[in-house]
């Protein structure tokens, strides 16, 4: 049982930016990230398939090209070629789209990657609905999912280019495998490079006594934009940046549950397997804190083509449509 008075005092209530100067694509925190880990660690090498702009990793290649591998449209020559740089003591970062790594390789990241607890890094770049005009085909929407299952990586999904920023720097840290999932879509940049990031640790970016809302990358700060919305209606709601599918925030968890007694997952991928399917996984296993679970993203469907933002708004995913879910769900 969690010591919920306790939690209460510790957990520290961080400021967002009221107003966000910049918006820019997660994916360039990453590639900035990866410039920092190169000047500080000769042992971090990068590795891409095809798509070096894309993923920002040519920012990389231009200052350490001894240290960069462009291995071509093979995404599972990708990650075997990883495993192998990696076992002799690299640490490697693999670079591609989410659809392809750790979609299309999900073999060899499985067996090559995580059967040896190698570290080797995965960044799944254009996830999410947010990759737009490009549709169905790319639109990753199952990663985190078949991610999070494989045993000993952790999965990090960075609410905006600064914590994908720290992420990535975090991620080098920690042993074994990771995958970090970003967006293509430029989005508000709403931390700065002072608030906490620790892999495993939820930020709370709003407290409430109603709902808590879980969510994770872009729709972090459009779920702070929703609880502001229900603030005006007397909706209490509390925005928890889950920015840790694997391993997550149990006692984050378990304190909201025991609070709210009403929990809401927000994510830009499928209901099922995701940060929802996590949660779902801790409350299952709760006896002290009954509580609702309402799970909201993509639902058990694949997404059309579009304008990102206009796909956000068309599947909920939007500040608008996170509040009337909430509306409509969570409120008795």
């Amino acid at each position: 049982m969690a010591n919920l008075s306790k939690i209460n005092k510790e957990m520290a209530l961080i400021d967002p930016i009221d107003a966000p100067q910049a918006k820019k694509p997660s994916r360039d925190g990453f590639g900035k990230a990866l410039v920092e880990l190169g000047a500080e660690n000769t042992n971090v090498w990068v590795m891409t398939a095809d798509v070096s702009e894309s993923t920002r990793t040519h920012w990389f290649a231009e200052r350490f090209p001894e240290r960069f591998v462009q291995v071509g449209v093979a995404e599972q020559n990708l990650a075997g070629v990883a495993a192998g740089i990696a076992s002799c003591g690299k640490t490697v970062f693999i670079s591609a789209y989410g659809v392809f790594s750790p979609g299309r390789n999900w073999d060899q990241v499985r067996v090559a990657i995580c059967y040896n607890n190698v570290p080797v890094k995965l960044h799944g770049s254009h996830t999410g609905v947010t990759v737009g005009p490009d549709g169905a085909s790319h639109q990753a929407l199952e990663d985190i999912a078949i991610a999070r299952v494989l045993p000993n990586i952790t999965v990090i999904v960075p609410a905006d280019a600064e914590e994908a920023r720290k992420a990535t720097l975090e991620a080098a840290k920690c042993e074994g495998p990771a995958y970090i999932r970003t967006c293509r879509e430029k989005m508000p940049i709403f931390t700065t490079a002072g608030t906490p990031f620790a892999i495993g640790k939820a930020n709370v970016y709003r407290f409430g006594d109603d709902v808590a809302i879980f969510a994770c990358g872009p729709q972090v700060y459009e779920s702070i934009l929703a609880a502001e919305k229900l603030e005006t209606e007397g909706i209490s709601c509390a925005v928890v940046d889950c920015h840790t599918i694997k391993p997550i925030d149990v006692e984050a968890v378990k304190y909201w549950a025991g609070k709210t007694k009403f929990l809401v997952s927000v994510e830009e991928h499928q209901v099922s397997g995701g940060l929802g399917g996590a949660l779902a996984e801790v409350v299952s296993g709760l006896r002290a804190h009954a509580c609702t679970l309402k799970r909201h993203g993509i639902n058990d469907t694949f997404c059309e083509s579009g304008e990102p933002l206009e796909l956000l708004k068309k599947y909920g995913l939007d500040a608008d449509g996170i509040a009337r879910f909430v509306r409509e769900n969570c409120i008795q």
